[in-house]
């Protein structure tokens, strides 16, 4: 009687517990998540590689008087030929700017030859590094350069790109959030069909979220992590996708628990030992997946991998206490109108699943064949993929920076309308001067600030920004000027392209080789593990081969972000490994009860597969919410990663690892215990024969 009464007691207290816990946690982090804004930047210098030219160029350039210098270009233009008055007006707005701030140079006007467009380089170290200073300037110039009755006046410029990008990035914490948090209430309503049980996990995620942001300034304080507008977006996508996703698998199985054992309490402990393992198996994935981005040189690529890992974390620990006190707390009615009743069965019905399992059954081999070839021939829709992605193309709608650079491009086809930054040390200044005035490709050179030992000058190309000639000129300023440096928006765009294929080479093996160790301790085989790594690795190259079939002649994009290959590779190989491992782990389970190898898979599939089905549908649609986001970097990620989570869900997981799981039976599991068929018992002695015996 007494053990019953302590056993009640535990069950009632512990979910009590848990839930004032999460309660004092939530406190305690609530004044760091609020910070988490602050010490966000979007900065050039935020998403460049920290060992390039360009970006020591920029470091450099904080410590020369008055610090960073924010370049702009005003541009006036008239299709018909700008007139006198036009002319005019232009100087007197130039003036009242020079007039207003503190300037580096008074700006001299550049006609363009056909006489429609007149620039004016306008550059000042006035806001230095401070961010809301630098978009007060740009904003404060686009005030007092505007046009009108024909005149069109734009403000271009490396500085009024990135304020620019900067209000973009300040825009997507609010919509992202939002839009995130709707459609995965959307799809638990349509997947629990209750009008209680969908807001119990996505309450959770959104605290979760709220945690991570704690944690993730935490970490920018400690240690210096660098935390962007893209790296702070995914972190919430991560924690609502990945969190629904361990919610789905929990509560399907704490939903079939009940109808087996009576008290919530005691079904819930059944479920958390049932999935649990899976769940921080699948957690452990994705995180070790993330951190080897702490190898890549790209600070943004190595800030995402913190910050991600933070994400899944949180998400985790709140999927696996929070989430099942509350349910625990509300008993079997959260359920409500489909109630789970103790000692009831599911109705029985033929799933799709089912169907899938029987078809990979019967042909195994026709079906990972074919598979293989359907997956292969979209692969090679990524040679189609555009060229690298220019600064002007980097945004869905056309801002200011981008019209004023679009019109420049136009009326000055020869000669280069965006300054290149080079640094030498003051003692060789003149001597590096006439080296770069005598570099093939370069129009102008002039001396700027000069400070803690290093001297700035602006140099103008012939070519136009990003284009080969430019390319050309910027590697043969390098390739002469020896311990000098060459920065710029243009020197950036290159160093990001040859720092992006260097951490290819790296990040990619170390993804690999984590995501597999950790699949070989928990699947206790080689060959199981192999073939999930090698299908998530096609679904990536299949994912990528649609976007090469779309970006350009669909979405109408001009280039490719840098980065879109290294981090949906990432995403895709850890994310994707997920449903591979609660696939797997069940089929493992039903193999240690005895079940024969295609009878374990075909279970593991029919049980597991609306879970994993509705979790890609969840997370596919999270990460498509950033198709929606005005910069295409974000729309190709978001596209990429969502057409690789389907298919990885309604192709690979349900036919292709089924199919190979059934034609490799137990090898499989090579080369542990079951791999190898199981003895056969001795049979029974046989009793002699009885003898017959003759007689006469």
């Amino acid at each position: 009687m007494g053990a019953a009464t302590t056993s009640a007691r535990r069950r009632r207290a512990v979910p009590w517990l848990v839930l004032g816990l999460w309660i004092a946690v939530l406190a305690l982090a609530s004044p760091f998540a609020s910070k988490l804004a602050d010490v966000q930047h979007d900065r050039a210098v935020d998403y460049l590689p920290a060992g390039a030219d360009s970006t020591q160029v920029a470091k450099i350039q904080d410590r020369l008087p008055g610090g960073e210098a924010t370049e702009m270009v005003v541009v006036y233009h008239r299709d018909s030929g700008l007139t006198a008055a036009d002319k005019a007006t232009a100087a007197q707005q130039i003036e009242r700017i020079a007039g207003a701030h503190q300037l580096t140079a008074a700006p001299q006007g550049v006609p363009s030859k056909d006489g429609t467009t007149l620039m004016y380089p306008v550059a000042s170290t006035e806001p230095g590094t401070d961010e809301k200073a630098r978009d007060a300037l740009v904003n404060d110039v686009r005030d007092i350069a505007h046009g009108g009755d024909g005149l069109s006046v734009d403000v271009g410029g490396a500085g009024a790109l990135q304020t620019d990008a900067a209000e973009v990035y300040n825009a997507l914490g609010g919509p992202l959030l939002y839009t995130t948090a709707g459609v995965v209430a959307l799809l638990l309503i349509l997947i629990y069909r209750s009008p209680v049980l969908w807001l119990v996990p996505l309450a959770v995620a959104g605290l979760a979220d709220y945690l991570s942001m704690g944690v993730a300034y935490g970490l920018n304080q400690a240690f210096g992590t660098a935390v962007t507008g893209a790296s702070s977006g995914i972190m919430t996508i991560l924690v609502f996708g990945a969190g629904t996703d361990y919610a789905l698998l929990l509560v399907s199985r704490y939903r079939e628990e009940l109808r087996r054992i009576e008290r919530p309490y005691d079904a819930m402990v059944a479920a958390l030992k049932g999935c649990g393992p899976a769940v921080l198996a699948s957690s452990g994935t994705v995180a070790a997946g993330l951190l080897c981005l702490l190898a890549a040189d790209l600070n943004s690529s190595r800030g995402m991998g913190p910050l991600g890992t933070v994400g899944i974390l949180c998400a985790l620990v709140a999927m696996l206490t929070l989430l099942p006190a509350v349910l625990v707390l509300l008993g079997r009615r959260v359920f409500w109108p489909l109630v789970p009743r103790y000692g009831s069965a599911p109705k029985a019905r033929r799933s799709l699943f089912a169907a899938m399992g029987s078809s990979a059954e019967r042909r195994p081999r026709t079906v990972l064949a074919a598979g293989a070839v359907l997956l292969g021939a979209l692969a090679l829709g990524a040679f189609n993929l555009p060229g690298a992605l220019k600064q002007e193309d980097s945004f869905t709608t056309k801002p200011d920076a981008v019209a004023a650079m679009e019109t420049l491009a136009r009326a000055y086809p020869e000669q280069g309308t965006r300054p290149l930054t080079v640094l030498a040390r003051t003692d060789r200044a003149d001597t590096v001067l006439a080296e770069v005035e005598d570099t093939p490709g370069v129009a102008t050179a002039e001396r700027g600030r000069s400070g803690d030992g290093w001297t700035e000058f602006s140099v103008v190309t012939t070519s136009a920004p990003q284009s080969a000639g430019e390319t050309a000129t910027i590697e043969a300023l390098r390739d002469r000027l020896g311990d000098s440096l060459v920065g710029g928006a243009s020197a950036q765009q290159i160093d990001l392209a040859d720092t992006n294929a260097r951490d290819r080479m790296i990040v990619v093996p170390l993804v690999l080789v984590s995501v597999l160790l950790i699949l070989i301790a928990l699947l206790r085989s080689v060959v199981a593990p192999l073939i999930l790594v090698g299908a998530v690795v096609a679904v990536w190259g299949a994912a990528l081969g649609i976007g090469g079939l779309v970006f350009g002649p669909v979405f109408g994009f001009e280039g490719t972000d840098p980065g879109l290959g290294l981090l949906s590779f990432v995403f895709l190989v850890a994310l994707g490994v997920d449903y591979g491992i609660f696939l797997m782990h069940r089929m493992r389970e039903e193999s240690l009860k005895g079940s024969e190898p295609a009878a374990a898979a075909l279970t593991a599939l029919r049980t597991t597969g609306g879970v994993i089905a509705s979790a890609g549908l969840v997370l596919a649609a999270t990460f498509a919410v950033l198709t929606n986001m005005p910069l295409v970097s974000l729309v190709e990620l978001g596209f990429v990663i969502a057409v690789g989570v389907l298919l990885d869900t309604f192709l690979v997981r349900t036919y292709l690892v089924t199919s190979a799981a059934v034609a490799l039976r137990r090898k499989v599991w090579w080369p542990g215990a079951l791999s190898r068929e199981p003895e056969a018992p001795m049979p029974p002695p046989k009793e002699p024969e009885p003898v017959a015996v003759v007689t006469h």
